[in-house]
């Protein structure tokens, strides 16, 4: 069944922790967090403090996506807050192996992120260390942007490579898109402003987990 993982980056920051709450009662699978540093992303968002606190409020597996240059500085104090899933980028400089290994020897699960316009060359010398590969659909930094169409193919060639970890996708994402989505392999769906702003994210999800 398709996981749903609502991003907090489109709740309502004044009410974090109702959203969260309303997101879990909701039947939400994993709980989805950008982390951004203004550098490799024009964006700021979510300290390892709203991981702690989001730790504290919630049972959902925190999936903690890690928009940074240097993430490597920053991946014991993700972990310690209580991360249990950090994904780190392709493009960024820096021993991806021993960053993806270190998240695993940690206990939590290791993923690795690709930019809409990045090929799966840049993500293959690293699949083995990998437990997910997050496929951004949008280009990261801000939410509300419409699906890039040309990203569901990389999702499709990673299965017909032979990858059977969790494939995620992150941008743009509705119930109208995701049935061809899941087509293609997907097995995990970040979902904001469309969850977000439902008036019953209940059924929505209900829905959304009938799919496939």
């Amino acid at each position: 069944m398709i996981k749903i993982a609502p991003s907090i980056l489109a709740a309502d920051p004044l009410n974090l922790e109702r959203d969260v709450r309303k997101m879990a009662d909701a039947g939400a699978d994993w709980l989805h967090v950008d982390v951004m540093d203004a550098h490799f992303v024009p964006n700021l968002a979510f300290s390892p403090a709203v991981v702690r606190r989001l730790r504290q409020a919630t049972s959902l597996p925190l999936d903690v996506h890690l928009m940074m240059d240097r993430p490597e500085r920053y991946l014991d104090v993700f972990l310690d807050a209580g991360a249990d899933l950090v994904t780190i980028h392709a493009e960024i400089a820096g021993d991806l192996t021993a960053m993806l290994d270190k998240i695993r020897r940690r206990g939590a699960r290791a993923g690795l992120a690709l930019k809409p316009g990045t090929g799966l060359s840049a993500a293959a010398p690293f699949l083995s260390h990998t437990d997910m590969v997050l496929t951004m659909t949008v280009e990261p930094g801000f939410g509300g942007q419409k699906l890039n169409a040309e990203v569901p193919d990389k999702i499709a060639e990673l299965r017909k490579r032979g990858y059977t970890g969790e494939i995620e996708a992150d941008g743009g994402i509705k119930e109208q898109n995701l049935p061809m989505l899941l087509e293609k392999g997907l097995s995990v769906a970040v979902m904001g402003t469309a969850l977000f702003r439902e008036q019953d994210p209940t059924e929505m999800i209900r829905r959304l987990h009938e799919m496939g």
